[in-house]
C-alpha cells in the first residue's frame, strides 16, 4: 500500500513537472531566434547538451552525498529560477545562459524521478508501471499544447515561461511535503569507461540504447526545426501549432499504458519494429506537404506520435527491466541520450541547412536516421 501511495506521489510530481517543459518545449527555438540567427539555434542546444552530459556524469556522486529527494529539490530550484529569467531577462547574455541551466536541470529532474518510479515498482510490472507513468508524463504534454497558444497570443513568449515557473512551486511543495521516508539505495559509482563498456558487452543493452538514441534524436530534430516550419515557412499561427501539436501528442496518453502492459505479455521486440515502419513512413510523408491545412498536419504529425509512442514504451520497458534502482551510472546515461541526441541533431543540420534546396528536405535525412532503428529493432532479443 506504500509502494502504491508513494507511486501516486510521483505521478502527481511528475504530471506537474511535465507541464511547464511541455509549454516551452516547442516554442524554445522560436524564443531563442529573437537572440540569434535561426540557422544557429542549434549551436546553442549543443552547448546546453555538452553541458548536461558532463552533469550528469557526476549524478551518481551527487545522490550518494545529497540523496534523491534533496537533490530532485534542488533542481527544481534551478529550473524555477531560469524560467524567471527566460521570461523576465531582455539579454542574450541573461537568456542563453538561463537555457543552458534550464535544460540541465531538466534533465536531471527527469533522472531523479525514474530512480523514485524504480524503486516504487516491481520486475514483474515493470511494462505497465513505465507505461502508465508515460500516459501521466504524456496527458501534461496534451494539455499544455492546448493552452500555449492562448498564452502566447495573450502574453508573448514570457507569459509561457512565468506560467511553467508556478508549476514549479507545486513540484517543490510536492517534494518538500512527501517522500520523506525514502531510503535512497546504495548508488554504484561506476568509472564513466567501465559504464560504457558494460554497455557495449551487453549486446541488447545495447541495442535498446541506440533505440533509445535514435527516437530522442527524432524529438530534437523535430522540437528544433518543426515549429519553426510550420511557423515561418507555412505561416500557421502559433494558436493553430498549439491545436496541432495537442491533437499530434494524443497517442502518448491512449497507447503508453496499453503498450505497457502488452509489452509485460509479449516482449518488445515485435512492438519496436512496428513502432519504428510507422514513424519512418509518416515522417518520410511530411515534405510531401506543401499545404497549410491544419487537419493534415495534424494527422501526419499524430502518426509520426503513433509510431514514437510505441517505441519509447519499448524502449523504457526494455531497459527498466534490465536494472535496478541503485545503478544509478546506467540509468543516468540511458538518460544522457536526449542530451547527447541535441548535440548530434543540430550539428547535422546547421551545415545541412546551407546545402539543401529548401527546409523541408530536413525530413527526408530525419527518416533516413530512422531507418537505421528499424534495422536495430530487428536485431534486438526479447527478455525472457
Amino acid at each position: 500500500m506504500e509502494m502504491r501511495h508513494n507511486r501516486k506521489i510521483i505521478y502527481l510530481a511528475g504530471f506537474l513537472f511535465s507541464i511547464p517543459i511541455a509549454l516551452a518545449s516547442y516554442i524554445n527555438s522560436s524564443f531563442l531566434e529573437i537572440y540569434v540567427d535561426k540557422n544557429y539555434v542549434g549551436i546553442i542546444y549543443v552547448i546546453a547538451s555538452i553541458i548536461t552530459i558532463l552533469g550528469l556524469l557526476k549524478m551518481p556522486k551527487i545522490l550518494t552525498r545529497l540523496g534523491n529527494r534533496p537533490t530532485i529539490l534542488l533542481f527544481c530550484s534551478l529550473i524555477f529560477l531560469s524560467l524567471i529569467l527566460l521570461a523576465l531577462g531582455n539579454s542574450a547574455f541573461i537568456v542563453i545562459p538561463a537555457f543552458i541551466l534550464y535544460f540541465l536541470s531538466i534533465n536531471f529532474v527527469v533522472a531523479s524521478l525514474d530512480i523514485f518510479i524504480e524503486d516504487f515498482s516491481k520486475k514483474s510490472s515493470i511494462g505497465t508501471l513505465r507505461g502508465f507513468y508515460l500516459m501521466i508524463i504524456n496527458l501534461a504534454w496534451v494539455v499544455a499544447q492546448i493552452i500555449s497558444g492562448s498564452i502566447i497570443n495573450k502574453s508573448s513568449f514570457s507569459g509561457i515561461y512565468l506560467f511553467g515557473a508556478c508549476f514549479m512551486v507545486l513540484v517543490m511543495f510536492i517534494f518538500i511535503l512527501f517522500l520523506r521516508d525514502f531510503k535512497d539505495p546504495e548508488y554504484k559509482k561506476v568509472p564513466i569507461l567501465k559504464t560504457i563498456k558494460s554497455f557495449i558487452q551487453n549486446k541488447n543493452i545495447s541495442k535498446i540504447y541506440l533505440s533509445h538514441l535514435i527516437l530522442q534524436f527524432f524529438y530534437a530534430w523535430m522540437v528544433i526545426y518543426t515549429p519553426i516550419y510550420l511557423h515561418e515557412y507555412l505561416g500557421f499561427g502559433w494558436d493553430k501549432i498549439g491545436i496541432i501539436f495537442s491533437i499530434m501528442l494524443i497517442p502518448f496518453v491512449v497507447l503508453d499504458f496499453p503498450l505497457g502492459k502488452f509489452s509485460d505479455k509479449i516482449g518488445e521486440k515485435k512492438m519496436l519494429i512496428v513502432g519504428f515502419l510507422i514513424i519512418t513512413a509518416s515522417t518520410l510523408v511530411i515534405p510531401l506537404i506543401t499545404e497549410s491545412i491544419l487537419w493534415i498536419w495534424a494527422l501526419i504529425l499524430f502518426a509520426t506520435r503513433v509510431g514514437a509512442a510505441t517505441i519509447e514504451t519499448m524502449n523504457e520497458s526494455y531497459f527498466f527491466k534490465t536494472i535496478n534502482e541503485e545503478n544509478a551510472d546506467e540509468i543516468s546515461f540511458f538518460r544522457n541520450a536526449p542530451s547527447i541526441s541535441y548535440i548530434i541533431a543540430p550539428l547535422l543540420a546547421t551545415p545541412i541547412l546551407f546545402l539543401i534546396p529548401s527546409f523541408e528536405y530536413l525530413f527526408y535525412i530525419l527518416g533516413a536516421v530512422l531507418l537505421v532503428g528499424l534495422f536495430v529493432a530487428l536485431r534486438l532479443k526479447d527478455i525472457k
